[in-house]
């Protein structure tokens, strides 16, 4: 019933695409016509495209984020006996890649504030196996580029980095995958910057990894039927890489207007702080390009609970979500890594607290104040 109530979608691509849909409809119309659908030359264009967006030289289109963090690390040289380390409050992925490569994910808590690895505590998780560290650029925002070149140069680390959210995100003068030797996005739908499916694309600057990360995702053969290395099948579609290339030159505005919405909700929600809602920090300004728009709900002031507001903003027709639920450590699938609760008190709690709003480019003033308007009522007026 509430299908039919909803006034502010979660996600609503219609806005971004309307009015380039004849563009993708051709660049489609232009790979069906060459008919070169699996390395085709939009693939090798938009590549080229992206990773100079990005401030680097090479990009190599896989089939998803996850894939370009497995085949990634596997590029730098990173494999059995090795550990990487990784922020607890991250998304399984993050973890996935590092295991798929081979590796050991060595799990780091985060700060409470910006939701991002805290350096400080990864500093005392550091042993002499460790070889890289992955900063994950969390909800749009990036990990300060200046500690972590400081940090790894300290510890003499690779930076590999998780941008799978931070699509032409900056800081400090730093893009997002230009900080450390290679960095890993996602094109999922919902992206900043989305396929129509799954896809994702290594970038680096270094030559020779996108070469070995281009003979990695492509069966672990150079040449036709000449296999050096024990690699997957994970390439980037043509046509998806074709729809990419059109959005590409529009993806910039389009986080403009996600970092204006996220302005307007810090205005509008000054007022709630005192019930205990309030957004998680934003340290980089216009930088942060706002995949997500996350509060926290802070129990011992806020006079709900997190499931009762978002059930309520549910039957007013406002879609929220949460990212993410449950920690990395307390997820079935890895109790292996010996991890239990209490482990990573900060990411814990933010599982607890957090609350993803409405925030997509083409989300209105109006929208972004009835999402807040209500959020208002129903903690100031407990459920009227």
């Amino acid at each position: 019933m509430t299908a039919n109530l909803i006034k502010v979608p979660f996600v609503d691509l219609t806005w971004q695409h309307q009015p380039i849909l004849g563009e993708i409809e051709q660049a489609i119309q232009t790979v069906i016509k060459r008919g070169d659908f699996v390395l085709g030359q939009a693939l090798a264009e938009f590549e080229s495209e992206f990773a100079h967006a990005c401030g680097v030289n090479y990009g190599v289109g896989v089939a998803s984020g996850t894939t370009a963090i497995a085949i990634g690390l596997q590029a730098l040289g990173i494999s059995t006996g090795d550990e990487v380390l990784v922020p607890a409050n991250t998304f399984v992925a993050t973890l996935m890649g590092v295991i798929q490569a081979g590796a050991k994910p060595v799990l780091v808590d985060c700060h409470l504030d910006t939701a991002l690895i805290d350096l400080e505590l990864a500093v005392k998780a550091i042993t002499p196996r460790t070889k890289a560290i992955i900063p994950v650029h969390l909800y749009g925002q990036m990990v300060s580029p200046r500690q972590l070149i400081d940090f790894a140069q300290t510890y003499n680390l690779q930076i590999f980095e998780d941008a799978a959210q931070a699509h032409l995100a900056s800081c400090e003068g730093y893009k997002a995958g230009s900080v450390g030797i290679a960095a890993a996005f996602s094109f999922y739908p919902s992206k900043n910057l989305g396929a129509f499916g799954n896809g994702g694309m290594l970038i680096t600057r270094e030559l020779n990894i996108a070469q070995t990360a281009k003979t990695l995702r492509n069966y672990g053969a150079p040449s036709k039927y000449f296999h050096t290395e024990i690699g997957t099948n994970s390439r980037l579609d043509t046509l998806q890489a074709a729809i990419l290339q059109v959005k590409l030159p529009h993806l910039e505005q389009w986080n403009q207007w996600r970092n204006t919405t996220a302005q307007m909700y810090d205005q509008l929600l000054k007022p709630l702080h005192f019930l205990g809602i309030q957004p998680i920090d934003n340290q980089t300004n216009t930088g942060h390009v706002y995949h997500l728009y996350v509060i926290r709900i802070d129990p011992t002031n806020c006079p709900l609970q997190r499931k009762e507001i978002q059930e309520a903003f549910n039957l007013r027709g406002i879609q929220t979500g949460i990212h993410y639920p449950i920690p990395c450590h307390l997820q079935p699938a890895y109790q292996t890594l010996g991890f239990s609760t209490g482990a990573f008190p900060n990411a814990e709690k933010l599982c607890e607290q957090i609350l993803s709003l409405p925030m997509y480019p083409g989300l209105s003033f109006e929208q972004a104040q009835y999402v807040i308007e209500q959020l208002s009522i129903i903690v100031g007026g407990i459920l009227p």
